[in-house]
């Protein structure tokens, strides 16, 4: 709501002679309930970002929308495919593609699967609408958190062309364009296309490589949007998309942030220098002889159609059919050095994402004078395809040996172990060669999971009085997971296998270096454990595992909204909220072959976790000032959360906890000023947001710090606030002045809560200054984004396989240039 002046603002004034009469505040429309409402009379905390604040801010995909949302924190990690979106501290990290989203991402009416799948240029945004605290009755499932819904423009009856030509830092260089023209007296055509390009934020040294590119997190991508408008008929409106979308890019490379003495080992098997001589991570230079390049083609199409029947007084019957395609390649260093250790080939037959996802939604929409119904049905049909790989270089043996040594070495009295040519140590456990243990190809696994999802959903309001609303809505979904897996180990796991098979040979080569009999048969499981790490565990090998899950599950809301007044409006709701559980795509192994159970060998063949649920109330206030120019809301919530779906990384895969409970609660406050001076508008927000992991113990020595604790990516506090002034030049021209800011107090970016993972308080600032014509023909911009160069971690994590060593993936640094608008 912050944002919601700025499209008064640019609805002020096409021509000149409009700009004369100004709009109230009080008139703002927003779908937040699948149906126009004025915003203050919609009884849910909602964020609507109009295009001009958009435009104003920079804001191109979800990410970027997070600074003009207090409470929301949007990050990426791998690559930007894994992307997740938070409100209120509350979200699911998304480096499983198994693994559903708490925030549910909406375009034009079509449900993207996963946060990620709805990150990317959204093209021309009419609005984004963030909505807080559980929306499963009118969205669905995986909106436990919360929903941005985006509105992208639509065709209209004007011939119009639009151009945008951008010049910034980091050699940044984007050209959009879009076309409307009226076909006929019924029918209008949209289209839109953009090219970006950027160099990378981050340096790499890529050591002996095979990698060459020695820039990391650059931009180049294009997209294509065309819209086709049929309204035959006065009743009847058809709304036909089509979009496709390729980003081909390198992301992303992980920052030291804590050097740990794995380093020494690194340095020694490079011949040099393998990873950050010093934890400087804002220096922007990273170690990483490995690909990092990512391919990323999602393209869909959906027909929208809306017709005014004949029944039930008029009622509208909504349907929306949409397809989409999603795939990614993404590649990987693993360990996030300059040593060749582990990887992951950016190859489809090696590392492959992909959605097919089909969907269709039927609504029937009406309204008496004493009540405000809707009825439902959704059906959703998703294949999900996951390549998983890990390729095992010539340094991962000679590694593993050295710092396994090590960490037993260091378990005895300095000169017990006998720690020359440590390198050699798991060879000699082995009983093989030195270097033929380890190398190539150590796993390649093949995942096929089907979800099907039928829901049935009602959504009503009576106006029991004139001042009284009561709503109650209801949905009840119905949905099947199947999950085909495949996984097998194409060298063949040899030293794990030659390990297993004669655990003596391994309690005689401890021996050998001089480790206590006394001390040796407790250290030959941990040595194994080290020689099967999942991606060389032989035992993997072979394995073809099905798994299927149904569930059923009602969701629903009721809500009461009394005005008290034509200026204050309160309201208190209650809400559950579901999401559904899943599978891990990924190895999963452990103590006794349960995901439960702790660190060991055996695969686990039930990775299943299962649904999270919420039971969320509110009581708010929405109050209108200034005859309609002054809008000051607020929220009191208290979210409780039962079997969270928390993805951990345990060091070597990622694996699903379910936190028995985790509770959010505080204040959401929002202000919206047209102020009395013309052309002024202030906007901002303040949200104290407590979300905190329940009392009770949990079983994994890795979790050992979230009983009691706050939940990671949960600012206590974060606000935004932005000022936009708007003056004449004389007869033809005008100015416009733009500067917003987003605070986020501290916060822990890793899901184990290991302090080396926090993020002190900081402040994002964007700025722009534009002139140009006052019939908007043309405008120049300058801008900044980040104008301060606020430096901050976006996650946080432990190096793998590097004991004492800490990386980070980082927020952007400071971007500025200019833009150019063009229009007629």
């Amino acid at each position: 709501m912050a944002a919601l002046a700025a499209n008064v603002q640019a609805q002020q004034a096409p021509t000149a002679a409009e700009d004369t009469e100004a709009k109230t505040l009080a008139g703002l429309t927003v779908t937040a309930q699948k149906r126009e409402e004025a915003m203050q009379d919609v009884p849910i905390a909602i964020t609507a970002l109009p295009e001009q604040l958009i435009q104003d801010s920079g804001v191109r995909d979800i990410k970027d929308a997070q600074m003009l949302v207090p409470g929301l924190t949007v990050t990426s990690t791998q690559s930007e495919v894994q992307t997740v979106a938070r409100i209120r501290g509350i979200g699911t990290v998304g480096d499983n593609a198994g693994l559903e989203s708490s925030v549910g991402v909406v375009v034009d009416g079509v449900y993207r699967p996963r946060n990620g799948v709805g990150f990317g240029d959204l093209g021309e945004i009419e609005r984004i609408e963030v909505l807080k605290g559980p929306q499963g009755t009118v969205f669905g499932k995986n909106t436990s958190a919360g929903v941005i819904n985006v509105i992208t423009r639509r065709p209209s009856y004007d011939t119009t062309v639009e151009g945008e030509l951008t010049v910034g830092n980091y050699g940044a260089l984007g050209a959009a364009a879009s076309f409307n023209t009226p076909i006929g007296e019924n029918a209008a055509f949209r289209i839109y296309g953009a090219k970006r390009k950027r160099d990378g934020f981050s340096d790499v040294e890529v050591g002996r490589g095979p990698r060459r590119e020695r820039e990391d997190g650059d931009q180049n991508f294009h997209t294509l949007r065309a819209q086709l408008l049929l309204e035959p008929t006065e009743n009847l409106d058809i709304n036909f998309i089509a979009d496709y979308t390729s980003r081909e890019e390198n992301c992303c490379v992980g920052l030291t942030t804590v050097r740990g003495p794995t380093a020494a080992i690194i340095n020694a098997l490079v011949g040099g220098v393998g990873v950050a001589p010093v934890a400087d991570p804002f220096a922007r230079v990273a170690w990483s002889n490995r690909s990092t390049s990512q391919d990323i083609k999602d393209k869909g199409v959906s027909a929208q159609i809306d017709w005014i029947t004949p029944w039930f007084g008029g009622a509208t019957l909504t349907s929306i059919t949409a397809s989409r395609d999603w795939q990614a390649i993404n590649g990987l260093d693993f360990d996030f050095t300059a040593v060749d250790m582990i990887y992951r080939n950016p190859d489809s037959d090696e590392s492959f994402t992909g959605f097919k996802q089909f969907s269709q939604e039927f609504r029937l929409t009406g309204a008496t004078d004493k009540l405000d119904w809707m009825v439902g049905l959704f059906y959703s049909d998703e294949d999900l395809k996951r390549h998983d790989s890990y390729s095992l270089g010539a340094h991962y043996e000679p590694y593993l040996s050295t710092a396994v040594l090590g960490q037993i070495a260091a378990r005895f009295p300095a000169g017990v172990v006998n720690t020359a040519n440590a390198a050699t140590f798991l060879s000699q456990a082995s009983g093989r060669p030195f270097g033929s243990s380890f190398g190539g190809l150590g796993a390649l696994d093949r995942y096929d999971q089907n979800s099907k999802s039928v829901a049935l959903f009602t959504n009503n309001t009576w106006h029991a009085t004139d001042a009284l609303d009561i709503t109650l809505g209801l949905r009840y979904t119905k949905e099947n997971k199947e999950l085909d897996s495949v996984y097998s180990n194409p060298n063949g796991g040899l030293g794990c296998g030659a390990a297993m098979a004669n655990p003596a040979r391994v309690g005689q080569a401890l021996a050998a270096r001089g480790v206590p009999l006394a001390a040796v048969n407790a250290l030959v499981p941990q040595v194994i454990g080290f020689m099967c790490l999942p991606w060389a565990n032989t035992l993997h090998n072979g394995r073809v595992t099905n798994q299927e899950r149904d569930e059923k599950e009602w969701s629903g809301t009721l809500k009461a909204a009394y005005r008290w007044n034509e200026h204050v409006m309160g309201y208190a709701s209650a809400a559950r909220g579901y999401k559904a559980g899943g599978f891990n795509l990924d190895r999963v192994q452990s103590s006794n072959g349960l995901s439960s159970g702790t660190a060991g060998i055996r695969p686990v063949a039930d990775t299943s976790f299962p649904g999270e649920f919420v039971d969320s109330y509110e009581l708010g206030a929405k109050t209108t000032w200034a005859d309609g120019n002054l809008l000051l809301n607020a929220t009191l919530f208290h979210q409780t959360y039962s079997d969270f779906q928390l993805n951990s990384f345990l060091g070597t895969s990622f694996v699903v906890r379910s936190i028995p409970e985790v509770v959010s609660k505080g204040i959401d406050t929002e202000i919206l000023w047209q102020t009395g001076l013309k052309g002024l508008m202030l906007q901002g927000g303040l949200m104290y947001a407590d979300t905190r992991y329940g009392d009770d113990p949990l079983p994994d020595a890795d979790l050992a710090k979230l009983p009691g604790a706050r939940a990671s990516f949960a600012p206590l506090w974060s606000a935004s606030a932005s000022a936009t002034y708007q003056w004449d030049f004389g007869a033809s021209l005008v100015g416009r002045a733009h500067i917003g800011a987003k605070y986020s107090s501290d916060y822990n970016t890793g899901s184990d809560l290991d302090p080396e993972k926090g993020q002190d308080a900081y402040t994002v600032v964007n700025a722009r200054l534009g002139i140009g014509a006052k019939d908007r023909r043309w405008m120049v911009e300058a801008w900044a984004i980040n104008l301060t160069d606020e430096e901050y971690k976006q996650v946080g994590f432990d190096a793998p396989l590097q004991t004492g060593s800490w990386n980070a993936f980082l927020g952007a640094p400071r971007t500025y240039g200019v833009t150019l608008r063009v229009m007629y």
